[in-house]
C-alpha cells in the first residue's frame, strides 16, 4: 500500500517512523506540509525516495491512501479534494466533524468514489465497544477529560471545571485537545447526545480520559491514562500509535476487534 502523508509536525513523524522500521506493510510515496522543512525533514530519513508535494495533486499522485496528521483547517481545505481524486483518507483531526455538513459531504463522496474515510481511536480505549453496543440501544455516553492546565492552553493553580456541555460544543471550543469527543460522538450517540466534562488539573501530568456507556447490553467504564507526546503536550502517544495500527489493520489480513 502507497501513502501520501499530509501533515508532518508531531504525529506524522511517528507515522513515518513507524513505516521506515517497516512496522506497517506499506511504502511512503510523498509528504505535504505547509512548513516544507518539516517535509524535507521526514523525507530524508528515508533511504527511498519519498517526494516532497508542492500541492494536493502531488501528494495522491500514485498512492493508496493519504494519512491527514495536520490540523482541522487542513481537513476543510484539502479532504474532499482528496477524496474526489479517488483516494482513502484517514483523518486524525476528526473534531472537524462537529460540522455536520461537512462529514456527511465527505461521506458521500466517499461512497461515490468507493473509497473510504478511517477514523482511528486515536487517545481512547473502548470504542470497539461503544460500536457494538450502538448496534443495540444506548442510553448514555459521557466522556470525562482530565489534563494539566498547559495542555489545555489554561492558566489556573487549582482544579477547575473549564468545560461541561455536549460534546458539538466542546469540541468547537478545544479543537486542538477533543478529538476523542469527536471520535467517541462518531461511534455512539452523536455529538449533541454524548456529554463531554473537561477538567483542568495541575497536579497531573498524564492526560485521562473516562468513559461511561450505559445501553440495552448494560454498562462499562473505560480509563486511559495517557503519557502527553513529548513534542507536543496537546497530543496523547496512544493517538499516534493509533493511527499506526489503523494503517497495519487495513493492510493485515487478519481483522482483530469490532
Amino acid at each position: 500500500m502507497n501513502v501520501g502523508l499530509l501533515g508532518c509536525g508531531n504525529i506524522g513523524g511517528y507515522i513515518a517512523e513507524a513505516i521506515n522500521k517497516k512496522m506497517i506493510d506499506c511504502r511512503l510515496v510523498s509528504v505535504f506540509d505547509n512548513n516544507i522543512w518539516n517535509s524535507k525533514f521526514i523525507s530524508s530519513k528515508f533511504k527511498q525516495p519519498v517526494k516532497i508535494a508542492r500541492n494536493i495533486d502531488e501528494l495522491v499522485a500514485g498512492v493508496d491512501i493519504v494519512v491527514e496528521a495536520a490540523s482541522q483547517d487542513a481537513v476543510r481545505k484539502y479532504a474532499v479534494g482528496i477524496l474526489k481524486r479517488g483516494r482513502n483518507l484517514m483523518i486524525m483531526s476528526v473534531g472537524v466533524f462537529y460540522d455536520d455538513v461537512l462529514f456527511y459531504k465527505m461521506r458521500d463522496i466517499a461512497k461515490r468514489k468507493g473509497v473510504k474515510i478511517y477514523i482511528p481511536s486515536g487517545a481512547i480505549v473502548g470504542i470497539d465497544g461503544v460500536k457494538s453496543a450502538n448496534m443495540g440501544k444506548l442510553r448514555s455516553v459521557t466522556l470525562m477529560t482530565r489534563k494539566n492546565p498547559d495542555a489545555l492552553d489554561i492558566k489556573t493553580k487549582r482544579v477547575r471545571v473549564v468545560y461541561n456541555g455536549s460534546a458539538r460544543v466542546g469540541v468547537k471550543k478545544f479543537p486542538k485537545n477533543i478529538n476523542v469527543a469527536a471520535t467517541l460522538s462518531l461511534a455512539g450517540v452523536g455529538f449533541d447526545k454524548t456529554k463531554l466534562k473537561i477538567i483542568a488539573d495541575p497536579k497531573i501530568k498524564r492526560n485521562r480520559h473516562e468513559i461511561d456507556v450505559v445501553g440495552d447490553f448494560g454498562a462499562f467504564k473505560t480509563i486511559a491514562n495517557n503519557i502527553p507526546s513529548p513534542d507536543n503536550p496537546k497530543t496523547s502517544y496512544l493517538a499516534a500509535l493509533s493511527a499506526i495500527a489503523t494503517l497495519k489493520k487495513i493492510v493485515d489480513p487478519v481483522q482483530i476487534g469490532t
